[in-house]
């Protein structure tokens, strides 16, 4: 997970966007998702469509589809983010030598162990809550007035 580290941190942050500017019942499209961070929608359609099969995202079609989270916030670990980010993606080889293998590797899954433990204590919710400690309001929606 470690070495994954970019990816699992673009995940978490991408279900931040979605639970902070949609939650449960808006959906935030992946234009919107990719343009706040700096992204390509190309590039963000595989991660936030691998977030849906874990049943992170609820997926929507049509003219306001996108995605909207699939459970509560405090219900989502940020370890269930991390794992469905980079599923089952093995580790970059180590080198090879006796204290790579014999040192280096237990210490690799030793702190990778530890990541997940605090992952898991850990909800989308306490992001949430941060983010509102930090004085963070999502954005009011204008509602547009069709009167001619």
């Amino acid at each position: 997970m470690l070495l994954r580290h970019e990816r699992v941190m673009t995940a978490i942050t991408v279900m931040l966007d979605v639970a902070f500017h949609g939650g449960r019942t808006r959906t935030v499209s992946a234009a919107e998702i990719a343009e706040r961070l700096g992204a390509t929608r190309r590039g963000m359609e595989p991660l936030l469509q691998a977030l849906a099969r874990a049943a992170l995202l609820d997926s929507l079609r049509g003219p306001r589809g996108g995605y909207r989270l699939a459970r509560p916030a405090r219900r989502i670990s940020l370890a269930e983010i991390a794992a469905a980010s980079a599923p089952g993606e093995p580790a970059e080889p180590m080198s090879e030598g006796l204290l790579a293998t014999s040192v280096i590797a237990p210490l690799r899954e030793e702190l990778d162990a530890r990541l997940r433990e605090h992952l898991a204590t850990l909800s989308l919710q306490t992001l949430l809550d941060r983010a509102a400690t930090a004085g963070l309001r999502p954005p009011q929606s204008e509602t547009i007035s069709f009167v001619i």
